[in-house]
C-alpha cells in the first residue's frame, strides 16, 4: 500500500492532540514514509490553538494551521472564544476557518449559540475569501439550511467527515462544496462506501480526523496520518479506480481549496 510516486494529503488531523505527546516525531516521519506530503489541522478552542501553532510552526509547509472554534467547544463563554479566534484571524493569515459546524450528537444546550457562532466565523471566512471547514453531527440539515442562508460567491469549503446520504451529499456539492472522506468508509455497516461509489472523485478529500476515527484495521485504536492509504484503497476498490487516479484527483482538489 505504500507505493513511493503515491502523494497524499490528509487534510483533517488534530496531531498536535495530546495523544501523540509521546510519539509525534516517529508519527511524522510515518506519515511522510507514507506518501503524506501535507496534514491540515483544524482548530478546536484556545486551550489548543498554542499547541497547534507550535505543531505547524515546527513543521513548515506539512502541518498547515487552520483557525475557528469547534461547535463542541461552544458554551457559555463563546463571545470569550469568537473573540480569541477573531483576534488570530487579524494578526495572520490561516488556509481556512475550521473545525467549525452544528453538533447536535452530545449536547443541544447550547444549540443557539452553536448557529451564532457558525453564523460568525462563515461571515469571516468570506471576508477573508478562505474556506470553511464543516463539522456536523445528528444536525446535516440544519447544517446545510444555514450555510445556503450564508452562501457567496466567496464561500466554499469541505463538509469533514462526510456521514450523510446521496442527497445530502448532491446537495453539498451542488453548493460548492467537498466530501472530506474518512475512517467510516473503511467501516462495514456504515454504508459509507456505497454512497462514495456514486460520487465522482473530483468532489472528494482524504481525511483521517486523527487520533480519531481509525480505519479498519485499525478501528479502537489511535489513528494517524500514515493510515490515509487504508482510507484511499477502500474508495479506490469500490470506485474501481488505480490508487494513482484517486491520489492525483483528491491532492488536486485538497490544494485547489486550500492553497487558491
Amino acid at each position: 500500500k505504500k507505493e513511493k510516486n503515491m502523494k497524499w494529503i490528509d487534510t483533517h488531523a488534530h496531531l498536535y492532540a495530546t495523544e501523540f505527546d509521546e510519539d509525534r516525531a516517529e508519527m511524522l516521519a510515518r506519515s511522510k514514509a507514507a506518501g503524506v506530503q501535507r496534514i491540515y489541522l483544524p482548530a478546536i478552542d484556545s486551550s489548543s490553538h498554542g499547541a497547534m501553532l507550535q505543531l505547524e510552526a515546527e513543521h513548515p509547509e506539512y502541518c498547515v494551521a487552520m483557525m475557528g472554534l469547534h461547535p463542541c467547544y461552544v458554551k457559555d463563554n463563546v463571545a470569550e472564544e469568537l473573540a480569541i479566534v477573531e483576534q488570530y484571524l487579524k494578526e495572520r493569515t490561516f488556509v481556512a476557518i475550521g473545525e467549525i459546524g452544528l453538533d447536535l450528537y452530545w449536547d443541544k444546550t447550547f444549540f443557539e449559540q452553536q448557529k451564532m457562532a457558525f453564523r460568525q466565523q462563515i461571515r469571516w471566512a468570506i471576508d477573508l475569501d478562505i474556506p470553511i471547514v464543516i463539522h456536523t453531527r445528528e444536525a446535516m440539515a440544519e447544517t446545510i439550511a444555514l450555510v445556503r442562508e450564508e452562501k457567496t460567491d466567496k464561500l466554499r469549503g469541505i463538509f469533514h467527515c462526510f456521514s450523510g446520504t446521496l442527497s445530502d451529499a448532491q446537495e453539498i456539492i451542488d453548493l460548492g462544496f467537498l466530501l472530506g472522506i474518512g475512517g467510516v468508509v473503511t467501516y462495514k455497516k456504515s454504508g459509507m462506501d456505497a454512497i462514495v461509489q456514486n460520487i465522482d472523485i473530483q468532489h472528494l478529500v482524504l481525511e483521517t480526523d486523527a487520533p480519531y476515527l481509525s480505519p479498519t484495521p485499525f478501528r479502537g485504536k489511535r489513528n494517524e496520518s500514515s493510515y490515509i492509504p487504508y482510507i484511499a484503497q477502500r474508495i479506490a476498490d469500490v470506485k474501481e479506480i488505480s490508487l494513482d487516479e484517486l491520489a492525483a484527483q483528491t491532492s488536486k482538489n485538497a490544494l485547489k481549496m486550500f492553497e487558491k
